[in-house]
C-alpha cells in the first residue's frame, strides 16, 4: 500500500510539473547552413521577409523566460529546392540529423518534425522513413505547397501512404504561393495575407481530394489559429451540394476529413480567434504556438502571458487552458512513451 501510494504521489507530482511548463508545437531552428544555401541560390529573401538569426542558447533563455517547457522545431520556408534534388536531399539530410542531435543533447526540452526534400516524391518517401524510423523524428513538416506541387495533388498518395502507416504528425506550414502577384507581396509581405490564403488553399485542397479521410492515421496540424477555415469551411459546406449536383466536385466525407485536423495558436490569437475555432473543431485539438524566432523573444513572452490571463479570464475557454497551452500537444505527440 506504502508503495502504491508513493507511485501515485509520483505521478501526480510528473503531471504538475508537466502542467506548469508550455509546450509550443510552431517554432523554427534556422541553422546558419541553412542560411547559407539559401543565400548562395540568391533566395534568401524568397518569403519576402528575411530569415532571423536563431541559436540554440537564446532559444532555451526564450523559453525559461516565458514558462516553455518543450518546443517542437521545424524547418522554416522557403522550401530548398532549385531544381536538384540531390542538392535539395543533402540540405534536408543535415537539418534532420542535426535537429536529432538537438533532441539528444538537450533532453526532455526538443521534439523536431523531419523535413523533406519534396517535389521529388520519391526522394520524400526515402527520407521521411529514415527520419521516422532511424532518427526517431516525432512527426513531418510540409510545406504548403513546394514549387507548386500542393498538398492534395495525388502524385503525393504514395508519400501519404507511408506517413500513414507509421500514424505521422504533419506539421503544415505556408510558403510563398504559386502563382503569386509579385506587385501585390512587394506591398504586403506573404505573412501579413498570403500564408493565412496559403494554409486555407492547401487544407481545402486536401479536402477536396479527401485526403484526411483516406489516410486516417495521419494526424494534421494547421498553423497559424486555423487562418481562414472558420470562414471558408461553412462556406465550402454550403457550396457542395451545388457543385456536387453539377458534377463539378466529387463528394466529401466531411466528418472524416475534419476529425484528425489539428490547429496551433501562432499569430495574433485572441479569445475571440479561439472561440472561432471551435466552431470547426474541438477544444483538445487546440494547441500553443509561438513562431520562434519570427517575433522577438519579448515579444513572444508578452503575448504568452497575455494569452494566459485571457484563457483563465474567460469562463468558456477557461476549463481548457491546460489542454490548450500543454496537454493536447503532450497527447498528439505522444510524449509519455
Amino acid at each position: 500500500m506504502k508503495h502504491l501510494l508513493i507511485s501515485i504521489v509520483g505521478m501526480l507530482s510528473i503531471y504538475t510539473s508537466n502542467a506548469q511548463q508550455v509546450i509550443d508545437v510552431h517554432c523554427h531552428n534556422i541553422f546558419p547552413e541553412f542560411t547559407e544555401f539559401l543565400e548562395r541560390h540568391g533566395a534568401a529573401m524568397k518569403e519576402t521577409f528575411p530569415l532571423p538569426q536563431w541559436d540554440i542558447d537564446t532559444h532555451l533563455e526564450f523559453m525559461e523566460n516565458a514558462g516553455i517547457g518543450k518546443a517542437i522545431l521545424s524547418m522554416s520556408a522557403p522550401q530548398p529546392y532549385y531544381g536538384n534534388t540531390d542538392e535539395c536531399t543533402r540540405i534536408v539530410r543535415f537539418y534532420n540529423e542535426a535537429s536529432a542531435r538537438l533532441k539528444s543533447d538537450y533532453p526532455g526540452k526538443f521534439l523536431f518534425c523531419a523535413s523533406l526534400p519534396l517535389p521529388d516524391v520519391e526522394a520524400a518517401i526515402k527520407e521521411a522513413v529514415y527520419a521516422l524510423d532511424t532518427l526517431g523524428a516525432d512527426g513531418i513538416k510540409l510545406a504548403t505547397n513546394s514549387r507548386g506541387q500542393y498538398l492534395g495533388d495525388p502524385a503525393l498518395d504514395t508519400l501519404m501512404s507511408v506517413l500513414n502507416e507509421r500514424h505521422a504528425v504533419v506539421i503544415l506550414h505556408p510558403h510563398k504561393p504559386v502563382p503569386v502577384n509579385d506587385t501585390l507581396i512587394a506591398a504586403t509581405p506573404l505573412a501579413i495575407y498570403e500564408y493565412p490564403a496559403e494554409t486555407t488553399r492547401t487544407v481545402v485542397n486536401m479536402i477536396v481530394h479527401n485526403v484526411p479521410a483516406r489516410y486516417p492515421n495521419i494526424r494534421f496540424v494547421i498553423p497559424h489559429c486555423g487562418s481562414f477555415l472558420p470562414l471558408a469551411l461553412p462556406r465550402m459546406k454550403m457550396v457542395h451540394p451545388a457543385m456536387l449536383a453539377k458534377g463539378l466536385m466529387n463528394s466529401i466525407d466531411w466528418e472524416a476529413n475534419l476529425k484528425n485536423l489539428y490547429y496551433d495558436l501562432a499569430g495574433g490569437v485572441t479569445p475571440e480567434v479561439i472561440k472561432m475555432l471551435l466552431a470547426i473543431t474541438t477544444p483538445d485539438h487546440l494547441m500553443y504556438g509561438s513562431d520562434y524566432p519570427y517575433q522577438p523573444a519579448a515579444v513572444l513572452t508578452e503575448n504568452l502571458n497575455k494569452l494566459r490571463s485571457a484563457l483563465k479570464s474567460d469562463d468558456m475557454l477557461a476549463p481548457h487552458i491546460d489542454g490548450i497551452l500543454w496537454s493536447n500537444a503532450y497527447k498528439l505527440f505522444n510524449m509519455n512513451k
